[in-house]
């Protein structure tokens, strides 16, 4: 059986204190057991956990069931892409050397399926105003801090990390919707004139899915309001939403 088929999930945030936390956690679980047989790849596009810090001793055992679930796909051949966001600033050996993802740090991923170029990147930072994200994101990932802020106990690393994701999340209501969703769309479009056939993009945690001149921008959703995912099969891209009998999303026009 030629395992290509290819699916993609992002923003589900779990360990964050938001109405529904269980139900979200339930439903990306049941999602995860039910994913088809043919299954080859399953990418990742960031920000699966609200944060994580990869202490020597300590995993969050809120993470458990779905790293269980992930590394029984992985054990059945399922090849795992992890594509950082601007909430995995810390991933480490765990989720690579036990797990048994393959982590993308810089958050971006070039890759062909099906005869297809796909460029897959969470998104953060993209944009001319995220200039402040860029820099934080630079002192979050650099070496010698994530050393320092391990050495806090993971009580108080927790609720530190706990405190800048909501702040985060607070940022991201007060934008406006629509004028970033447009912008990502201008990005992907001027993405999509070059070698790309398809582009996704996570973050916003808005699902669409958009063509142009033959070519596909989709953004994945997210798990705390749309339960969407985009599947790849024969070179076609869908999005869908998970517990609705997998309602397709309908391709709109650039």
């Amino acid at each position: 059986m030629l395992r290509d088929f290819a699916c993609f999930i992002s923003d589900a945030h779990l360990g964050a204190i938001t109405p529904a936390a269980s139900e979200r956690e339930a439903r990306l679980i049941s999602f995860l057991e039910t994913i088809p047989p043919d299954i080859g790849y399953l990418f990742i596009v960031g920000d699966l956990f609200d944060f994580w810090i990869e202490y020597d001793h300590a995993i969050r055992p809120e993470y458990f069931r779905v790293l269980h679930e992930l590394m029984r796909l992985r054990k059945a051949g399922v090849e795992i892409h992890y594509v950082a966001g601007n909430h995995d600033f810390a991933l480490g050996a765990f989720l690579s050397n036990v797990i048994g993802m393959t982590i993308h740090p810089s958050g971006c991923l070039t890759m062909t399926l099906q005869d297809k170029l796909l460029y897959i990147c969470h998104g953060d930072g993209l944009l001319p105003s995220d200039k402040g994200a860029r820099v934080l994101k630079k002192i979050l990932c650099n070496p010698i801090c994530q050393k320092i802020y391990k050495r806090l106990h993971p009580n108080t690393g927790i609720a530190i990390a706990e405190a800048f994701s909501r702040l985060s999340r607070t940022c991201i209501h007060v934008r406006s919707h629509a004028a970033e969703q447009e912008a990502y769309r201008q990005i992907a479009f001027s993405l999509l004139e070059g070698a790309p056939d398809i582009v996704l993009f996570a973050h916003t945690h808005y699902p669409e899915i958009r063509s142009v001149n033959g070519k596909i921008y989709c953004n994945t959703g997210d798990w705390i309001e749309h339960f969407s995912y985009a599947m790849l099969k024969n070179g076609e891209l869908s999005l869908r939403q998970y517990g609705s009998e997998n309602a397709i999303f309908e391709i709109s026009p650039f």
